[in-house]
């Protein structure tokens, strides 16, 4: 594998420290109670948040590299209250815990609380800028949220110019990792653009979302255990992919297992392709799943 790109901390004013530790600390007064308790955070707050989140996406590459131990996480979906269990079970970022956390994308949409699970996840990014890591999903997108939840939800409780600032940082994230040089991790997954690694490390960001082409299929496609090769995807939008091209792929690139999300499963995770690909999902209920 090509030599990785390093990573830069960003450095916090001591202003920045104590706003985003008051946040997280505002954010975490509804643990325990019922779900779709809402919390209201200043608008000024948020747009700090946003913006100091765009500059240390920035400043890290595309393609992470990380080391183990590491909690991966996937789909959450506005569904805040699950998110704050998880940090229950597995420990919060500010705690003593083994590993810190990788999250494969899709943090807003479908559920009411889209802005405090953003927020909370862009906080602690923040702090954590070498154990915490954030991966952009399909959802993070401005042609997807318009539609599905996040937009109504910026305008019903903000405004639309929050929701534009939310994307700006949105087109900034990083959009997959590799741990321990052995589990590739994206939000969708692969794409018959992906030649090597390295086309990943060379996405230029800002960025949006294309129709078609790597970054799309990274965030969009699917594997299917029918076909052989490359196929149409149900969605509209990018390909799905057979147990062949899992196979080839890893070979290819010394990699052991592919970790992604995207997809509903029984169990919040799901294995195929002889345990060489994993699908994991983190959002309980979705939709009524």
């Amino acid at each position: 594998m090509a030599a990785a790109e390093p990573r830069r901390t960003v450095p916090l004013s001591q202003v920045e420290i104590r706003l985003f530790k008051a946040t997280i600390e505002r954010l975490r007064t509804v643990q325990g109670q019922k779900p779709r308790t809402e919390v209201h955070l200043p608008e000024e707050d948020i747009v700090v948040i946003c913006r100091a989140a765009r500059n240390v996406f920035l400043a890290q590459p595309a393609l992470l590299e990380l080391k183990a131990p590491i909690n991966v996480c996937g789909d959450i979906h506005g569904q805040y209250h699950d998110l704050l269990r998880i940090f229950e079970m597995m420990g919060f970022p500010d705690e003593p815990t083994e590993g810190g956390y990788l999250f494969l994308g899709d943090y807003v949409d479908r559920a009411r609380q889209s802005i405090e699970t953003i927020c909370l996840l862009l906080c602690y990014k923040l702090l954590y800028q070498e154990t915490f890591f954030l991966l952009r999903g399909n959802h993070e997108c401005a042609t997807l949220n318009r539609i599905y939840g996040f937009f109504d939800e910026c305008k019903r409780r903000y405004n639309v110019r929050l929701w534009r600032i939310f994307g700006d940082c949105f087109n900034c994230m990083p959009v997959a990792a590799v741990i321990e040089d052995k589990v590739f991790c994206t939000h969708g997954g692969l794409s018959p653009e992906l030649d090597s690694l390295s086309r990943i490390r060379d996405i230029q960001r800002p960025t949006e979302v294309a129709d078609e082409g790597l970054l799309c299929d990274l965030l969009w496609s699917d594997p299917d255990p029918d076909i052989r090769g490359w196929g149409n995807n149900m969605r509209g939008v990018s390909y799905t992919f057979g147990h062949d091209v899992i196979e080839e792929f890893l070979a290819k690139n010394d990699l052991d297992l592919i970790c992604r999300a995207h997809q509903v499963v029984e169990d919040g995770y799901e294995f195929q392709a002889n345990r060489q690909l994993v699908t994991i999902f983190s959002a309980p209920n979705y939709c009524g799943e």
